[in-house]
């Protein structure tokens, strides 16, 4: 079924419309645009917990972009899908640069719109780069956030198929051979643990893109990074939340965004300050990308300060002041 352009409008196609949008409010300042953008209910899930207002989104940008004046960000890729035919889930991976300095990083934004209106939003942020940029104590950095705890379909248990239908609704039957291979990619290499069928999935040659701004190469470095994370998680599983799939040869061909729900009790290696025994939940996207049938590349996001925070505030860590670490 093709896509109405209601869905859309003024612009060419979800692509166009998702750029476009993301630069009037992130690059040109146009933070009142969000009044005509979202919808005055619409939801927002972010690694801090669940909002439920339009006016907390436009807080919220406000004083990111106040704290952040000199980064400016483009698409990297947009993994766009229809949701029937007059909405599209969006997954929007943005690189940020900066004009003065050489810091980098990455934000991917997962937008549900519908008659090119926000409904429903999941974001992640590669907030650890900046920490580590900057030489930040990472966990007086999380002391000074709190996690709110979500809400909504995040709470919900996970979808039964998400092939069929993931947490934004009935998706489209399309690359189901390339969306099968990922999910069996996750199941057994992420969830079981068969971390030598890393080749099975993936070229020789693949890249992962993850947080801290690393790039991780080659099989031996994917299951390395995989298992650094779960280190902390031994027992934690993976659950896939929603897919969206697009071929675009601007972005490389054929893509397959995957959100996904990590929970886990923090039990096991200490990495993120004393243990707990408490289960984590953490908000992630990956996006892959497929080269002749096998995947060569994965953006994995995460906010790994934000994680730290969840874990901080489980322990009744004493909150800091944000004036303190800046």
């Amino acid at each position: 079924m093709p896509l109405d352009p209601i869905a859309y409008q003024p612009y060419a196609d979800p692509d166009d419309f998702i750029r476009e949008v993301t630069d009037l409010i992130w690059v040109n300042r146009s933070i009142s645009y969000i009044r005509e953008n979202y919808e005055p209910d619409s939801i927002v899930h972010g690694s801090l917990g669940t909002s439920t207002t339009r006016d907390e989104v436009i807080e919220g940008s406000l004083m990111r972009i106040s704290a952040t004046p000199d980064r400016t960000g483009q698409a990297e890729d947009v993994v766009w899908e229809a949701r029937g035919d007059d909405a599209f889930l969006s997954s929007h991976l943005v690189f940020s640069g900066y004009l003065h300095t050489p810091e980098v990083g990455r934000t991917i934004a997962n937008c549900l719109y519908r008659q090119g209106r926000m409904v429903e939003e999941w974001v992640v942020r590669d907030s650890l780069a900046g920490a580590l940029y900057h030489g930040l104590d990472v966990d007086e950095l999380a002391r000074a956030q709190s996690f709110r705890g979500y809400t909504g379909s995040w709470t919900e248990p996970a979808p039964v198929d998400p092939i069929a239908v993931g947490d934004s609704g009935p998706r489209p039957d399309e690359y189901r051979s390339e969306v099968e291979t990922v999910l069996e990619m996750i199941d057994v290499v992420w969830n079981q643990r068969d971390l030598q069928k890393v080749e099975r999935y993936f070229e020789r040659d693949l890249t992962l893109l993850t947080v801290g701004n690393r790039t991780v190469i080659r099989p031996e470095g994917y299951r390395r990074a995989l298992l650094r994370f779960l280190e902390s998680f031994p027992a934690g599983q993976f659950e896939i939340r929603d897919i969206q799939t697009n071929y675009d040869v601007r972005y490389a061909g054929l893509r397959v965004a995957v959100t996904w729900k990590f929970l886990g009790g923090y039990v096991g290696k200490a990495n993120y300050g004393p243990l707990t025994g408490k289960p984590v939940d953490v908000l992630g996207i990956s996006q892959f990308t497929f080269h002749k049938g096998k995947l060569v590349k994965e953006v994995r996001l995460w906010d790994d300060i934000a994680l730290r925070a969840q874990i901080a505030g489980m322990r009744g860590d004493e909150p800091l002041e944000l004036a303190n670490i800046y």
